[in-house]
C-alpha cells in the first residue's frame, strides 16, 4: 500500500510553524530568520517533502505548464538537423520564465506517451514550419483555442510567424555567384514536400514547403533557368546523391551548385570531388544556415549564416506574450552572407 505524500500543513505541523510560514521558505517570496528556514526545511526532510506539488500551481493558473512542439517530419529525422537543435533550444529558453516544458509532437499522430495534439493538456503549440499537412495541424490547434505560432511556414492571418528572409538571402548567394562570372548554375533543394524522395524538380512539380521554395525562387531570380534537385532531409549523404545526379553528365556540368543548407552543400562537394572536380576551381559551392559541418576541412563554405537559436527564442517569447494575454507581432530575421573558400571566378 502506498504512503500518503507529506503535504505543507504536515511539514508545517513539524516544525511548529504556520502553513503560510513553511510555505514562503519554499516559494522564497518573503524573507524569514534562518533558523525558521533550518527547522522547516529539517522537517520537510524528516517527511520526504520535497516542495509543493507543480501540478496544484499549474491548476491554480488554469494551465498545464506544457508547450506542444509539432513537426512535419519524424522526430529523429528532425533532430539529425543542427539547425532544428540549435532552433530547439532558443525555444526552450523563450519558454523558460514560464516554468513551461516542451512536449514534441509529429503532426497529428501520437507518440509514445499516448498524446497528440487534440488530446494533450497543451497551453499552446509551436509549428516547425506550415505546409500542407501541418496546416491541418493548425486547425486543430484552433479548434482547442490555444495559442499557436509558426516557425518558417505561413498559417494566415492572425497567426505570429518567426521566419528569415529567406529570398533575398538566397538571392545574395547567387548574385555572389553571377559576380564571379557563373550562367551555368544548378540548385539543390530541402524536399519539395513531406515524404518527398529525391529527384529533379520539374515544371509541375508542386512545392509544400515555404522554406524550398522561397529559397529556390531567390535563386531563380538570378538564375531563372537553373535546373534544380530536390533532396529527401538536409543531410550530407543526400548531398552526395544530389551532386552525383548533377555531375553524371559531363556536357551539362554547371560551374557552380547553389545548396540550400551546409549539409548539402558538404555532399555536393563529395560529389565533385568523386568527379574529378576541384572546388572551386572546377565547380563553385554555396551553402545556407552557418553551421559548423564536421570533416569539410579545409573548406569553409561560402554561405548565408541563420540566427537559428533566435528565431527558437523568438517563438518561445511570443508564447510567453500570448499566454499573459498580450500580442505577439511576426518577426522576420535576417541572415548574414559570409564568403568562404567554396566559391571563385567561373572557370573559361
Amino acid at each position: 500500500m502506498s504512503m500518503r505524500r507529506a503535504t505543507i500543513a504536515d511539514v508545517a505541523r513539524e516544525a511548529a510553524v504556520s502553513p503560510s510560514t513553511a510555505s514562503v521558505v519554499f516559494s522564497g517570496k518573503t524573507p524569514v530568520s534562518e533558523a525558521t528556514r533550518r527547522r522547516v526545511l529539517d522537517a520537510a526532510a524528516a517527511l520526504g517533502y520535497t516542495g509543493p506539488d507543480p501540478r496544484a500551481a499549474s491548476l491554480r493558473r488554469g494551465r498545464s505548464g506544457i508547450v506542444g512542439v509539432v513537426f512535419e517530419e519524424h522526430l529523429g529525422t528532425a533532430f539529425l538537423d543542427p539547425v532544428k537543435t540549435l532552433m530547439m533550444d532558443g525555444l526552450a529558453e523563450g519558454v523558460a520564465p514560464l516554468g513551461a516544458g516542451l512536449l514534441l509532437l509529429r503532426d497529428q499522430e501520437p507518440i509514445s506517451s499516448g498524446s497528440s495534439l487534440t488530446t494533450a493538456p497543451l497551453d499552446a503549440a509551436v509549428l516547425i514550419g506550415c505546409s500542407g499537412l501541418l496546416r491541418e495541424s493548425l486547425d486543430a490547434v484552433r479548434a482547442r483555442g490555444i495559442p499557436v505560432v509558426v516557425i518558417e511556414g505561413d498559417a494566415g492571418a492572425g497567426v505570429p510567424r518567426i521566419e528569415l528572409d529567406n529570398r533575398e538571402a538566397q538571392r545574395q548567394a547567387a548574385s555572389h555567384l553571377a559576380s564571379l562570372g557563373h550562367a551555368k548554375v544548378a540548385i539543390v533543394t530541402l524536399p519539395a514536400r513531406s515524404g518527398w524522395e529525391r529527384g529533379w524538380i520539374l515544371d509541375d512539380t508542386a512545392i509544400m514547403i515555404d522554406v524550398t521554395r522561397e529559397r529556390l525562387a531567390g535563386a531563380h531570380d538570378v538564375f531563372p533557368d537553373a535546373v534544380a534537385y530536390a533532396a529527401a532531409g538536409s543531410f550530407i549523404d543526400e548531398g552526395l546523391a544530389a551532386g552525383r545526379a548533377i555531375f553524371a553528365d559531363h556536357a551539362a556540368r554547371p560551374t557552380a551548385v547553389i545548396a540550400q543548407s551546409d549539409l548539402l552543400a558538404a555532399g555536393v562537394i563529395r560529389a565533385a570531388e568523386e568527379a574529378g572536380l576541384r572546388v572551386p576551381e572546377d565547380v563553385s559551392v554555396t551553402g545556407f544556415d552557418g553551421i559548423v559541418v564536421d570533416g569539410l576541412a579545409p573548406f569553409v563554405l561560402t554561405t548565408l549564416v541563420q540566427p537559428a537559436s533566435e528565431k527558437g527564442r523568438a517563438a518561445g517569447q511570443a508564447v510567453a506574450a500570448m499566454l499573459e494575454g498580450a500580442d505577439a507581432a511576426s518577426l522576420r530575421f535576417t541572415c548574414t552572407f559570409r564568403e568562404g573558400n567554396t566559391t571563385g571566378p567561373a572557370p573559361a
